[in-house]
């Protein structure tokens, strides 16, 4: 098996936060790999400009998409890893307590929100300037775990134990310290990504689920491009009689690769993905296609 492979099984296996860090890791090191060899042979094209998110409102009518995928681009390298491993602490506290589904929905929508809170702020202060990254929409999600469990104890090397809600707001704080900085459209999304991760677990609490809406979104173009079966017209005839009531048993079975998988997610879960040996790694990526 390959790194090729390698890195899709851990893609498939890895869940949600793995895959946002794909994406996002992805969405850095293509467009910087491809468009840096273009502007070797005098090819210059500054992408960035598609993608990042303009303070004038009158941009996101060429380029509306822009309100999303300023949330999966970052400026440089720094950027990305800071933003990468706050989003695996952040995500991983998340998924304690909710789904895949739900990170997912937070994710998208807080970043619209942050994106809509930047647009409008820089507009009223008359700024121009980009926006990229994805901390905002971390923020949402740190700020959610937290809202949800305040009192969540974390160990932390050298400091020792602290409860979730000192950590979130120490980034707060800096953020709040810094919003005059040059970074002031960055620390202005952070806030509101914060404020929307408050406000989608405050819903969530009271029965709304957010996240339901981007899941519906994504089901509805799923199910467009899938190609529906006709099934044949069948004469049913009805049958009066009493049906026989049959005992159905209670206790499910799994066959022996279905025991299996879950033998290798449960050493994935304790041990970390590394320790697989080559046959399992070879057996999920198999089963995986």
């Amino acid at each position: 098996m390959d790194i090729i492979d390698d890195i899709k099984l851990q893609y498939k296996v890895g869940g949600i936060v793995t895959q946002l860090i794909f994406w996002n890791a992805a969405l850095f090191v293509l467009p910087w790999a491809l468009f840096g060899l273009l502007s070797l042979v005098g090819i210059d094209i500054d992408y960035v400009q598609y993608v990042s998110l303009s303070s004038n409102p009158a941009n996101l009518i060429w380029k509306p998409w822009s309100l999303l995928t300023y949330a999966f681009f970052h400026a440089g390298i720094m950027h990305i890893i800071f933003n990468l491993l706050v989003l695996n602490f952040a995500g991983r506290l998340f998924m304690t307590y909710f789904t895949g589904k739900q990170l997912l929905g937070l994710y998208v929508l807080s970043a619209i929100f942050a994106g809509v809170s930047y647009v409008l702020i820089f507009y009223v202060l008359n700024i121009s300037a980009p926006l990229v990254g994805a901390s905002a929409a971390i923020m949402a999600i740190l700020v959610a775990t937290t809202t949800y469990n305040p009192m969540m104890e974390l160990r932390l090397l050298i400091i020792g134990n602290v409860k979730l809600w000192h950590v979130t707001a120490v980034i707060l704080i800096i953020d709040l310290m810094q919003i005059r900085s040059e970074n002031m459209g960055g620390h202005i999304s952070h806030l509101a990504g914060a404020l929307f991760g408050f406000i989608f677990i405050k819903l969530l609490e009271s029965g709304f689920d957010l996240s339901k809406i981007v899941s519906s979104v994504l089901n509805f173009f799923a199910t467009l491009f899938q190609k529906k079966e006709s099934t044949p017209f069948r004469k049913v005839h009805k049958n009066y009689s009493k049906p026989i009531e049959k005992s159905v048993s209670k206790i499910i079975t799994k066959d022996k690769s279905q025991q299996q998988i879950d033998d290798i997610l449960d050493k994935i879960s304790q041990s970390g993905y590394d320790s697989l040996t080559k046959e399992e790694k070879e057996f999920l990526f198999k089963v995986g296609k």
